[in-house]
């Protein structure tokens, strides 16, 4: 995996868990995603995982 694409997962990871982190603050409210946070944070550090190796 290049340089270039790993930054591009990491970067994907941080972006998931800044919206769940707004959502949970009450910043933004996206209904769709309310049911999944749960999985959505595994699924982002599993990306940042994959990333760093």
């Amino acid at each position: 995996m290049s340089r270039k694409s790993r930054n591009l997962i990491k970067l994907v990871a941080i972006i998931i868990i800044l919206v769940l982190v707004f959502m949970e603050l009450g910043i933004i409210a996206i209904p769709a995603l309310a049911t999944y946070k749960f999985w959505l944070s595994v699924i982002a550090f599993a990306m940042a995982l994959l990333a760093s190796r």
